[in-house]
């Protein structure tokens, strides 16, 4: 059975993206204020929640936007700090990914794509499918499992099956 980079990259950063919003939609009452669910930090050398979720949506579509250049840089642009605004851009992420087809992602295998950080002075090659797979993928989960650890410190009370959301299961 073959596997093809559309299927190792794109569906399970869906499934997340869509978990995600429920997430954020749980906590508009969770007792927290925006501005402190924003704000909050697992750690005080960590990036905080806003950053977290921005993260997510650039480590999913705008990956797939650097491999289509050839070249992908931080953004390093505020992120939004209202929760309607993040469950907004969540969603948005996930539309796009589910808009793309099979054949263009699958067609990134062997291109380069490059990762640019001019502030840190790193331009490092990837082949395409390396720079999804061993870059922006373990970066997506990173901030996705982060962004959820902070909504349980903070006491919101979702479990493991929110962190997943829709399983894939084989039907009939």
């Amino acid at each position: 059975m073959s596997f093809s980079l559309y299927e190792a990259f794109v569906p399970s950063c869906i499934q997340i993206l869509h978990a995600s919003q429920g997430w954020i939609e749980k906590c508009k009452n969770c007792g927290s204020s925006e501005e402190d669910l924003a704000g909050a930090r697992l750690h005080e050398s960590m990036l905080p929640f806003a950053y977290q979720v921005k993260s997510m949506v650039a480590h999913s579509v705008g990956a797939i936007e650097g491999v289509r250049k050839g070249s992908y840089s931080p953004d390093i642009s505020a992120p939004a700090t209202g929760l309607e605004q993040m469950r907004l851009d969540l969603g948005a992420a996930e539309n796009t990914l589910r808009a793309l087809s099979k054949g263009e992602v699958d067609s990134f295998v062997g291109g380069e794509t490059r990762f640019v950080f001019e502030q840190m002075k790193l331009d490092l090659p990837f082949a395409s499918e390396d720079f999804l797979l061993s870059f922006s993928q373990p970066n997506f989960y990173f901030h996705a499992t982060t962004t959820y650890a902070i909504l349980r410190m903070k006491g919101l009370d979702v479990g493991k099956t929110d962190f997943m959301g829709r399983l894939r299961i084989k039907r009939g």
